[in-house]
């Protein structure tokens, strides 16, 4: 718990409240769920997105991964009513029963539901996959400015890549380019680890390419380090994908092709609206 007063960031029009005197950092998803229905219908939203058997066993997942209080019985008591017409669960509930920390409930000023970022992106997802992009660069942006304003580094691991990445904010490309033809030549997919497949997805070649082309940067530094805040957002988004087509027992190559799209299709949605931030930015 921190002293922090909680920020709001504007999300496609959405004010979004971050909370920052609560539990730090949580994003406030009654927020976000009047994206959709509006603030009337953001309670019946997020009720809704509860009862759905896949965003339990994520919820459940989660707290498994983070919450070692989390009292797994119940979240399976929870899971084998799920998709059931007569199930309904709030997210007070969901929390009095399992004892669940990625969700919490606030009353009175700025009250509503609030989730940590994790959930709050996959919660985003249920809205819109534009939202969600857009959500966790705003929300990325506001992280760069409290820690700009610190003098600390940001650890982009508990952002995006669960990895230790440095975040930069500019876009660094003074290393060079390793040759290759990823794309259209294909045999290296056979044997490559599920990170070169976005890394070539999102940059053109793998680690190794980048490291043999580099190698002084490559004593402190991996190529990532170097990605702008499009690509690292774009990048989280694809490992969702990603995993989710793994799921599904997709081949590496039609994840690859899908992950492809996706890379293009996200990096120009966002790009797009850079322009359009910097074109209508105030002159000096």
């Amino acid at each position: 718990m921190g002293n922090k007063k909680n920020t709001i960031i504007m999300v496609q029009g959405i004010p979004i409240t971050v909370s920052g005197s609560d539990m730090d950092g949580y994003i406030s998803i009654t927020d976000i769920a009047a994206a959709k229905g509006g603030n009337s219908r953001a309670a019946d939203v997020v009720k809704n997105w509860m009862r759905n058997r896949v965003t339990l066993e994520f919820l459940g997942t989660w707290e498994q991964i983070y919450n070692p209080d989390f009292k797994v019985v119940e979240f399976d008591h929870f899971k084998s009513e799920a998709g059931l017409h007569t199930f309904v669960l709030s997210v007070s509930e969901w929390i009095e029963s399992t004892n669940a920390k990625g969700l919490y409930v606030k009353r009175g000023r700025y009250g509503g539901t609030y989730a940590h970022k994790d959930i709050a992106f996959e919660f985003a997802s249920a809205i819109s996959p534009v939202f969600k992009l857009y959500l966790i660069k705003e929300f990325q942006r506001l992280k760069q400015e409290e820690n700009n304003q610190k003098k600390i580094e940001w650890d982009a691991k508990r952002f995006l890549s669960k990895n230790n990445y440095l975040i930069q904010t500019d876009a660094i490309k003074n290393y060079i380019i390793p040759k290759g033809d990823y794309m259209t030549r294909v045999e290296w997919l056979a044997y490559a680890e599920e990170a070169d497949i976005l890394n070539v997805v999102l940059f053109g070649f793998t680690a190794k390419a980048w490291r043999d082309a580099n190698p002084e940067l490559a004593k402190k530094y991996n190529v990532r380090d170097y990605a702008t805040i499009n690509e690292l957002t774009v990048l989280s988004n694809l490992e969702t994908h990603n995993a989710q087509m793994i799921r599904e027992g997709k081949s590496k190559i039609e994840r690859f092709n899908a992950l492809k799209e996706i890379a293009k299709y996200q990096l120009d949605i966002l790009h797009s609206a850079e322009r359009l931030r910097l074109e209508n930015a105030p002159s000096n």
